[in-house]
């Protein structure tokens, strides 16, 4: 049994840290920007909630995070307050929010200097993945540090892998995202087109999901698609915008060319227009079906 500290309890956080307890057998202690949060979660679970992120990293032996983009993560890592501050030498530092790929080797050195251990480890599955523990979890870092990672980080995984150094695993996710993002829109231009011939979407997703066309996205978000219905559920446009947004300043860097995702980009910046700023992410449909 480890100590483990757990910050942030969004979507995702709230089942993952629920897993490390109930399924791991670990000390859990949380926090959340939000107090009431930590308190329901600590409630619920049976763990402890501290008040700060240092009052949570101190004395763990693992230190999760799952917040919201760069400026967030640096909110619960650095200052007088933050995890660092608590964290002992050779604890293990694991960030599992998706942000920059520099914001990743600016931790892995600011923790190699207090002797802490890092690994970014961004997650994909969304929030169902979370739930019944099956994320696929992309890892950047050094092999032993993955490796002393792995068996607390397989709690909530369908796959753990380490992509590469400090930093790959936030790139291997923003090849996540982008491919997602065309993705999304080939299926709305698809299934719309079925609709607008006339055909039974029921029927024609049952055929071609099991052929070269199918994916997660057409058989969990393909009915949310044909009622155009997205509020509720799911990975909110908001945040693809700023994953997005994360992997176009990243290929201006590195000379990638993405014209169909920085098209996409702007098609999601309609539908928050439209109000869907908290709609899932297959809302791109919304610019077809009600145009």
């Amino acid at each position: 049994m480890a100590k483990i500290a757990f910050l942030g309890l969004g979507v995702m956080g709230y089942p993952m840290a629920g897993h490390l307890l109930k399924k791991g057998g670990h000390e859990v202690t949380v926090y959340n920007r939000s107090a009431a949060k930590a308190a329901q979660w600590a409630k619920e679970y049976g763990g402890k909630s501290a008040a700060t992120p240092k009052a949570a990293a101190t004395g763990a032996d693992f230190v999760m995070m799952c917040v919201g983009n760069d400026d967030d993560v640096r909110s619960v890592v650095y200052g007088e307050s933050g995890a660092l501050a608590g964290m002992h030498k050779g604890a293990l530092l694991v960030d599992h929010t998706t942000a920059s790929a520099i914001l990743a080797r600016e931790l892995h050195a600011a923790c190699k200097a207090a002797g802490i251990d890092f690994v970014d480890a961004p997650v994909s599955g969304g929030q169902a993945g979370a739930v019944n523990a099956q994320l696929g979890i992309m890892c950047g870092g050094e092999e032993a540090v993955f490796a002393k990672a792995k068996p607390v980080l397989d709690i909530y995984a369908k796959s753990c892998v380490l992509i590469g150094e400090p930093g790959a695993g936030q790139l291997c996710k923003m090849v996540n995202q982008i491919a997602i993002a065309g993705l999304l829109q080939g299926l709305s231009e698809a299934l719309n087109f079925g609709k607008k011939a006339g055909l039974d979407l029921e029927k024609v997703v049952a055929v071609i999901s099991k052929g070269a066309a199918g994916s997660w996205q057409m058989e969990n978000r393909w009915k949310a698609m044909d009622e155009v219905k997205f509020d509720g559920f799911g990975f909110a446009v908001d945040w693809m915008r700023k994953d997005l947004g994360i992997c176009l300043e990243e290929a201006g860097k590195n000379g990638a060319r993405l014209p169909n995702t920085a098209l996409i980009d702007q098609y999601y910046a309609q539908v928050q227009a439209r109000g869907g700023a908290r709609w899932d992410t297959c809302a791109l449909m919304h610019l077809l079906a009600k145009d």
